[in-house]
């Protein structure tokens, strides 16, 4: 691996993207100031797959898992009743990432159905999750080159990637993505081929992605509306995909969650047209700009986030908008470990960029998604390589069922939750921010 000193992401409105792009408009219903009902929704989705080449082909349908808000039992419900009956066979897949898997009961409630009766709600189809654990799920669908790697990375890094995808996806004629878009803290906005890589990918092309994203940090890239080099690696994967690729992306109402979310817009389209049409929505209605920045935030993570690997969105939407020196509390109390799948990060702890960038070949051997995890919840800051000191531009502070050596060992912050008034810290003047996690905060 070869690493240069980072450089600004990319930024500014869709109207960036790549010609290719532009060319190939999806179509969307709805837009930022809209509210779409269910009827419309399934309409639009109708209309779409009416005109849609799926007639004998086998479709893959990949969806969200737990963790991102989306009226999937609307969305699936919908593609279901489109292709049933047209579809030789459906499977749906849950990208995962590298999440938890999913159970049956947690399934059922997230696609909507009886638990143990899929078939009597969706008659022939299967769903399964995203082993990404298990090496025998995947297909090997080739090499992106190291050079290639450094045009696409704007010269970050130089490696040859093996590119692994769920061999479900491989095995269909058609792969429909179907799941929100919102600001992300990796790839700037989520959705799109990004349920490919890394929600259904090998550990080589998620490291690789994640550490890009890491080298810009996530408080440049978070919220970025154009083609980020994390953005053009994915799609560059993507490209390997034999199955052909199509997605309805959604923007839903920010502040709500489960299934009954309102939709603020619908695209359909190939994977990156569609993706560009909702990024535009996304960036209209899921980012909120502050005047001033915020000294005190206490962010309250919402109980779809089950440990601070996944709650620690409720850190990356709001770095941006903290003062120097300021601290940013995430109140959980319902959540009592730091990561239910990645206990390495309990080896490394919590720190920014730096600290791992100039002692590499310390932590080089560590999953770089890993390291870039640790990154994104640290922040900004320096480490000194001479003198071993880390300077953090925030604090972060765990209010949750951790205890409070596990979290100071792991270079973060504690506070009893059982200790935290929210009314009386938002009376005081704290900024406190409901569900949080999805919606991005910048300064205006």
């Amino acid at each position: 691996m070869t690493t240069t000193a980072p450089k600004p992401a990319p930024a500014g409105p869709a109207a960036d993207e790549a010609p290719e792009v532009a060319a190939r408009r999806a179509a969307r219903l709805g837009g930022a100031e809209s509210r779409l009902t269910a009827d419309e929704v399934r309409g639009f989705i109708r209309e779409q797959l009416a005109a849609a080449d799926v007639d004998g082909k086998s479709v893959c349908i990949v969806v969200p898992d737990g963790t991102r808000t989306c009226p999937l039992p609307l969305l699936v419900g919908a593609v279901h009743e489109s292709l049933h009956g047209r579809a030789a066979r459906m499977t749906t897949l849950i990208a995962l990432g590298t999440h938890q898997p999913m159970t049956e009961d947690a399934l059922a409630a997230h696609l909507g159905y009886e638990p143990g009766r899929i078939e009597e709600t969706y008659p022939g189809m299967t769903v399964i999750n995203h082993e990404w654990w298990d090496e025998t799920t995947f297909a090997d669908l080739g090499t992106i080159p190291a050079a290639r790697l450094a045009e696409l990375s704007e010269g970050r890094l130089s490696m040859d990637v093996r590119v692994l995808l769920n061999r479900a996806v491989v095995e269909h004629d058609i792969a429909l993505v179907v799941g929100p878009v919102l600001p992300h803290e990796v790839v700037g906005i989520s959705g799109g081929n990004k349920y490919f890589f890394p929600g259904v990918a090998g550990q080589d092309i998620i490291d690789v992605s994640h550490w890009i994203g890491a080298l810009i940090t996530s408080a440049e890239i978070i919220g970025t509306t154009a083609v980020t080099p994390v953005r053009a690696l994915i799609n560059e994967g993507a490209s390997l995909v034999p199955a052909e690729k199509l997605a309805f992306c959604v923007v839903g109402e920010k502040g709500s969650h489960g299934g009954e979310q309102a939709l603020h817009s619908i695209s359909f389209g190939d994977t990156i047209s569609s993706w560009a049409s909702a990024a535009e929505v996304c960036a209209q209605t899921h980012v909120t700009y502050l005047d001033e920045p915020v000294r005190r935030v206490i962010s309250v993570i919402p109980e779809m986030y089950d440990d601070i690997w996944t709650g620690a969105k409720g850190f990356y939407k709001l770095e941006p908008a903290v003062a120097d020196g300021g601290e940013v509390i995430l109140y959980a109390p319902h959540i009592s470990e730091i990561s239910t799948s990645h206990p390495e990060i309990n080896e490394i702890g919590y720190h920014c960029r730096d600290y791992f960038v100039k002692q590499w070949d310390r932590f080089k051997h560590i999953h770089w998604g890993t390291l870039a995890h640790s990154t994104h919840l640290r922040g900004a800051g320096t480490y000194d390589a001479d003198t071993g000191e880390e300077r953090l531009r925030v604090q972060v502070t765990l209010a949750t069922r951790i205890p409070e050596h596990v979290c100071r060992s792991a270079n973060l912050g504690y506070l009893d939750p059982d200790s935290l008034d929210v009314a009386a810290e938002a009376e005081g003047g704290a900024f406190v921010v409901p569900n949080a996690g999805e919606v991005l905060f910048r300064l205006r």
